[in-house]
């Protein structure tokens, strides 16, 4: 499975579509969210998208899946730096904020917590391809003293797809203020587990 980042479109309403629906999915979650919502939000008519997707779950499918790509990518990008252990792990910090800024719990719930939607199959099994993918990066930033030698690649991400469910779990959800705060707990126990360090 190829993530060479494409060219989203040479169509600017395409780009539109897209922009605002990741805004208002982010925001709102899938089921409360309409196709107009999505239109009005990007200027563009109905006829506009239903030339683009079938329907909502095709453009919600569409923009996760980007999401992942170019978190992918920015990863990447990242590991590859001239810069030190301490640094990357900084900027990791900081693009996952960037990349969970106004989610919501709706979002969190739908997406990955509602079968019934469509989306969590889909959701799980992009997840299974894109770690099956990172491995390989992992492998080489490991060699490289990126992360620790005796870190255990697969367990470490059979863990990680596991948390993925605590974001749906309401008690979890109930002990912070917001969505985005309970990702990045997450992220930050996945870094630096429970040692002190320096404020991020």
């Amino acid at each position: 499975m190829g993530f060479a980042m494409k060219k989203q479109s040479e169509d600017p309403r395409l780009e539109g579509l897209m922009q605002s629906a990741h805004s208002l999915f982010w925001k709102y979650g899938f089921r409360k969210v309409s196709i107009e919502e999505i239109c009005r939000e990007a200027g563009v008519s109905k006829m506009t998208f239903y030339k683009h997707f079938k329907n909502k779950l095709a453009i919600a499918k569409a923009v996760f899946d980007r999401a992942v790509t170019r978190g992918l990518c920015d990863f990447r990008a990242i590991l590859e730096e001239e810069s030190s252990v301490s640094v990357k792990m900084k900027k990791l910090l900081q693009m996952k904020l960037e990349g969970v800024h106004d989610i919501s719990r709706e979002f969190l719930n739908d997406f990955y917590g509602n079968p019934e939607l469509g989306l969590k199959a889909h959701i799980d099994q992009k997840t299974k391809e894109v770690w099956l993918e990172m491995l390989e990066d992992w492998k080489k930033a490991q060699q490289k003293g990126i992360f620790r030698p005796d870190l255990n690649l697969a367990f470490y991400f059979y863990v990680a797809q596991k948390q993925a469910e605590l974001l749906h779990d309401p008690y979890v959800q109930s002990l912070f203020p917001d969505s985005e705060s309970l990702v990045m707990e997450l992220t930050r126990l996945n870094v630096y587990g429970i040692v002190p360090r320096e404020e991020v």
